[in-house]
């Protein structure tokens, strides 16, 4: 969303697909609005009407962090890598390589990316990604010392 507010037309296609257009209502804009255009047209309204203020919110976020014995990121991270050494561009669009690894990446790697209709909990990773945009179904992971929970819409 940030490359398309930044004006980045070749980047709209992918927006749409992961969900540009139920952001994009979620600011106002109606559905037949956004049906009505074409993909120069949606990074135009993304502009428009998507705030400064959350776009700044959203750069300022880092690709991964470390807690305790997890690592969060948005899509996974590329085994046989250390964490602190990881490339931005894996962290955010890695899939199979990360999803088929059984490697021990030095930490539990809590991600999205992979939509799934239930959380993936396994022993390297923990996949959160219920696909909100599609299914409607928002989920969060809740971490207290060693005690772990779900939160799902």
């Amino acid at each position: 969303m940030i490359r398309v507010w930044d004006g980045d037309r070749a980047t709209a296609a992918t927006f749409h697909r992961a969900g540009g257009r139920e952001t994009l209502i979620s600011y106002g804009v109606t559905a037949e609005q956004y049906d009505s255009w074409d993909l120069g047209e949606v990074t135009d309204a993304t502009t428009r009407v998507v705030p400064k203020a959350h776009i700044d919110f959203l750069r300022a976020f880092r690709p991964a962090y470390r807690l305790g014995d997890y690592y969060f990121t948005h899509a996974g991270v590329r085994p046989g890598i250390a964490l602190d050494d990881q490339d931005e561009t894996d962290l955010r669009w890695i899939r199979s390589d990360f999803i088929e690894s059984t490697a021990d990446f030095g930490a539990v790697v809590v991600h999205g990316h992979t939509i799934r209709d239930e959380v993936e909990e396994r022993t390297n990773c923990i996949g959160i990604d219920t696909g909100a945009y599609a299914s409607g179904r928002l989920t969060a992971i809740g971490l207290e010392g060693t005690d772990r929970w779900y939160l799902s819409t």
